[in-house]
Order: structure tokens, then C-alpha cells, then sequence
């Protein structure tokens, strides 16, 4: 494949991705996106926090989530456990993927959508990990025992969702693809909790996608029959399927 193919090849997957997000960084700036600065800044604190000897247990308390918890009590550190780091990765590389992916997020579907997306994302891998310790080793899908005492997946499960839920909007076949296959041979390669929490997440996404797909095809329908729309969507001038801006 020659540059030029390449060069079309790009502009087709990641042009209206990019262009969106070019747009409204010229216009706001780091005003585009406070909801992931803050995001940024509150995982940088719990990772300073939590490496203190005072702070580890205070940190586990607010935003440690495992499968042996009561559900009541999952149910309400899952949000903070998205800003808690995991202890055994670098935390340079939580905070470029939560600035990175939560960025571009929060200025195509809004502050609001990309919380409630991650949210989804996080608990999707929460309610997975206690069905899989409930069925077992024996299985594929199932975890060991010892896997109720290990703390959840952290920002990553909402930054793969939110990649996933984000590409798919935009049309961005190649990557929404790479990403759940990137996802799919991780689990494969380390059968783990963290692992098998980012399928879920990721199958959790793609139920998302296709109600959304099946709503947006739905609504022209809908208008035709009332006589108050077309066939065409509101994303003309767009290629098909390319969202405009939520704020």
C-alpha cells in the first residue's frame, strides 16, 4: 500500500475523530475538557495518597473494590475506584490514559456521557468478577477463589470502554477492533482478573453500541412517520454515523 492509500486510509478512520477534537481544543482550549483534568489530578492524588504509610489504608477504604465485598458496599466505592490506581503498574501510564482517552471522551460525547460510560465500563468488570469467583476455576469464564481478595481494575476498565464506545461512534473500524482484540488476547495470554474484567467491559460497550445503533436507525423512522424528519440523520455532512459534539 502506497502513502497515498495510507494517507486515505487515515483520514477515513480517525478524520472525523480528529477533526472534532482539533476543533474544540482551538476553540476552549483546556477548557474542553475540565472534567478530565480533574480526573487526572484525583488519580495523581490517590497514587501520591495511598504510597503513604498513613494513606494506603484510608485510599483502600474510599476506592478499593474486590468480589468479596457486600454488594452495597461495592456498589458505593465503584465511582472513586476508577481515580484509585493499580499498585503494580506504573501510575504514569493510568494518568496518560485517563488524560488521553477521557479527554478525547469528554469532547465527543460530554462530561456527563463519558462519566456515565466509564461508570458502566467499571461496574460491568465489578459484576463480573463475583459471577466468575461464584462459578469457578473449572470454567473459562470463571476465577479462582483467591480472586475475590484482589482489587478491581482501576481507571483501566473505563479508559477500554470508553475507547471502544468512542471509536464506535465515530467509525473508526480498525481501531474499535484493535482495541477488542488487544482485550481478548490479554485474557488469553494472562487468564486473570484484570484481563477478564476488560472483556466484560468491553462486552458491556458493544451492548451499549448496538442499542445506540438500533435507536439512531429507529429515529428516522419515527420522524418520517410523524412528518417532522427525513431519512437523513442529524450527523449530514458528516460521514455516516460520525456524531456530532455532545456537550
Amino acid at each position: 500500500m502506497n502513502r497515498a492509500a495510507l494517507r486515505r486510509a487515515a483520514r477515513t478512520e480517525w478524520g472525523p475523530l480528529v477533526g472534532t477534537v482539533r476543533r474544540t481544543l482551538v476553540r476552549k482550549k483546556f477548557r474542553a475538557i475540565p472534567m478530565t483534568l480533574t480526573a487526572v489530578a484525583l488519580t495523581a492524588v490517590f497514587q501520591i495518597v495511598q504510597n503513604q504509610s498513613w494513606g494506603f489504608g484510608p485510599v483502600q477504604k474510599l476506592g478499593s473494590v474486590q468480589a468479596q465485598l457486600p454488594w452495597w458496599l461495592a456498589l458505593l466505592r465503584t465511582p472513586l475506584s476508577l481515580f484509585v490506581p493499580a499498585l503494580d503498574l506504573p501510575v504514569w501510564g493510568a494518568l496518560a490514559q485517563v488524560l488521553l482517552v477521557f479527554g478525547i471522551a469528554e469532547i465527543c460525547l460530554g462530561k456527563w456521557r463519558t462519566l456515565a460510560i466509564s461508570y458502566v465500563a467499571t461496574l460491568a468488570g465489578t459484576m463480573y468478577a463475583r459471577l466468575a469467583v461464584h462459578i469457578g476455576p473449572g470454567s473459562v469464564f470463571g476465577l479462582p477463589p483467591e480472586a475475590a481478595k484482589v482489587i478491581d481494575t482501576g481507571p483501566s476498565a473505563a479508559v477500554v470502554g470508553l475507547a471502544v464506545y468512542v471509536s464506535w461512534r465515530y467509525r473508526a473500524w480498525f481501531t474499535c477492533a484493535t482495541v477488542v482484540l488487544a482485550m481478548a488476547v490479554e485474557a488469553v495470554i494472562k487468564p486473570n482478573l484484570a484481563g477478564k474484567e476488560h472483556i466484560a467491559a468491553v462486552a458491556a460497550m458493544l451492548v451499549l453500541c448496538a442499542a445506540d445503533e438500533l435507536r439512531r436507525r429507529r429515529k428516522p423512522r419515527r420522524d418520517a412517520y410523524s412528518g417532522t424528519g427525513s431519512d437523513t440523520g442529524p450527523d449530514d455532512g458528516q460521514r455516516s454515523g460520525a456524531p456530532a459534539r455532545r456537550s
